[in-house]
């Protein structure tokens, strides 16, 4: 056993003070909390999603039981504001610990977050090896620039950048993540019917969340990943299933990966064991994951739908070719066609997005895809605008042309919000803001928005809906939906019979879904009012 005392921080991913259930479960953090056990750390875990309190009063209490010589946590950049306030906590308590930090928020801009945040260590990319190599080189007094994959400041304040380190080529060799240490029971066992449209095809979804391979070998000009494709094994993936199963009766798996069809006999591969896993213990397992458009055809969806997939989501981005081109994205609009009409065809429903605003976007190109989308996909693909999401390369588009004039007051106060930047070649401000207007009144036109028959409260907070299909007439009862208000609920749904998508809404949210154009302001303003106070309140 190991000496060294550790808290590992999980950061509370909604501006609440109450325990919520309602995020994605970090994976890193469990495969990071599982490496540390299995190399004989004494590690212990807050998950601060699942208990009331603010922030500083869960921390606090925390660090009174124990003297922890380290406290690990990490984030993505939407999550700025609460790292922050993790650090400043950790940082100003008399025991100092040592706080080391990761994830996308170190490892896109790793210069910038050390000098912003001030962690004692910032790890940069994958940190199942960092971290040991790390805690091993604290042991022994060693020297911190010969640990590969790290950020830190130097004692006159200077950013210092290790060398990189290499990717793990085995991720088999990876122990499975941690989700006990995590409270993973607790989490699962809050899965409502509508914590998430993809869950339900079930009343009372156990959703496990499984990452099968790491990495993306494309480029697309609005993303930031890994980009080296690596896969595990499907007889590593299928053990670790089988032990979700036994312990935590799961009936519904949310894959993670980028690139889950890179190989498409791999995905046969998956369908045919995972049949034989459902035969075993006798339940059908429901399962969603996203596919590249250009690696789908009829046989292999089929396939797919026979081994229990639900949704299947799609990086659709445009229909425009010459926008896809460039996105550096590697399909065509005749692709993107045939794919949502076969997954449909297939029993499948589709999750999607096309997103606006890109450098080469004009109102010819934005025309194209709203035309399609009106035609063939009202309310089946979601509508948005490009993020400039730190590491991308429109990210550092917006930075060469000054679109984005101070990193830090964008990643402080923009980045988390709906605010849609003019990032184009081609259209003016007043151009984007029209298409912007577009945007949101084909929304309220051509999307289904549905009050329920019936709405039946079964326990506090918990109702059972009633709903006719509005695409194919269908009476279907969705039972164990969460409501926090009866009166402003609005959120998305699959028909369970055509696996066409629909809002259920409130006769107050339907008005401002349909008027949603003209008072997208006030609701704009309304929104980032909210979430600055409850920065702070959390």
């Amino acid at each position: 056993m190991n000496h060294f005392q550790i808290l590992l921080v999980v950061p509370r991913y909604n501006y609440t003070t109450r325990a919520n259930f309602s995020y994605n479960f970090p994976l890193g953090l469990a495969y990071i909390s599982a490496v540390l056990k299995k190399a004989g750390y004494n590690l212990d875990i807050i998950n601060l999603n699942h208990h009331e309190g603010t922030i500083e009063q869960l921390i606090q209490n925390a660090l009174e039981k124990k003297q922890y010589d380290f406290v690990c946590t990490g984030n993505n950049t939407l999550g700025f504001s609460v790292i922050e306030k993790i650090i400043n906590i950790v940082k100003n308590h008399n025991s100092k610990p040592k706080l080391i930090l990761g994830g996308p928020i170190v490892t896109s801009e790793p210069e910038l977050m050390i000098k912003l945040l001030k962690p004692d260590i910032g790890v940069i990319g994958e940190g199942e090896a960092t971290i040991l190599d790390l805690l091993k080189c604290f042991e022994t007094n060693g020297d911190l620039n010969k640990i590969k994959g790290i950020v830190y400041l130097d004692k006159e304040g200077n950013a210092i950048i290790t060398e990189k380190r290499e990717f793990i080529e085995d991720i088999d060799s990876i122990p499975y993540p941690d989700f006990g240490g995590l409270e993973f029971e607790k989490f699962v066992g809050n899965n409502f019917c509508n914590s998430n449209y993809i869950y339900n095809c079930l009343d009372y979804p156990r959703t496990y969340p499984l990452l099968a391979s790491r990495g993306c070998p494309f480029s697309c000009s609005f993303c930031w990943h890994s980009e080296k494709n690596r896969k595990r094994s499907i007889k590593n993936i299928m053990k670790e299933l089988e032990f979700a199963i036994e312990h935590y009766k799961i009936n519904n798996i949310l894959i993670y990966d980028d690139c889950f069809s890179a190989t498409k006999d791999r995905v046969y591969e998956f369908c045919k064991e995972l049949k034989k896993l459902s035969k075993k213990f006798n339940q059908e397992i429901k399962w969603t994951c996203q596919l590249m458009v250009f690696s789908v055809d009829y046989d292999l969806l089929r396939t797919m739908k026979d081994a229990g997939v639900e949704t299947i989501s799609y990086g659709f981005e445009s229909f425009s070719p010459a926008v896809l081109r460039s996105m550096r994205k590697p399909i065509t609009p005749e692709q993107i066609d045939k794919t949502f009409h076969d997954t449909l065809k297939a029993g499948i429903g589709v999750q999607a997005n096309f997103i606006f605003g890109d450098v080469a976007e004009t109102n010819e190109t934005a025309k194209e895809t709203l035309s399609w989308w009106e035609k063939n996909a009202p309310g089946q693909v979601g509508l948005g605008f490009i993020k400039p999401y730190p590491g991308s390369e429109i990210y550092n588009h917006c930075i060469r042309k000054g679109i984005i004039k101070n990193k830090e007051d964008f990643i402080r106060n923009q980045i988390s919000t709906d605010h849609w930047f003019n990032m184009t070649d081609n259209m003016t401000d007043g151009e984007v803001e029209k298409l912007k207007r577009d945007i949101l009144d084909s929304m309220a036109k051509y999307q289904k928005f549905v009050q329920p028959i019936t709405m039946k409260k079964t326990k506090k907070e918990i109702y059972d809906f009633t709903i006719k299909c509005p695409h194919c007439n269908e009476l279907i009862t969705y039972k164990n939906c969460f409501v926090k208000n009866r009166f402003t609920y609005g959120f998305n749904l699959v028909c369970r019979n055509c696996h066409m998508r629909f809002f259920v809404v409130s006769a107050m949210q339907k008005f401002a879904y349909q008027h949603y154009s003209k008072i997208r302001g006030l609701r704009d303003y309304q929104k980032k009012f909210i979430e600055n106070f409850n920065k702070k309140k959390v």
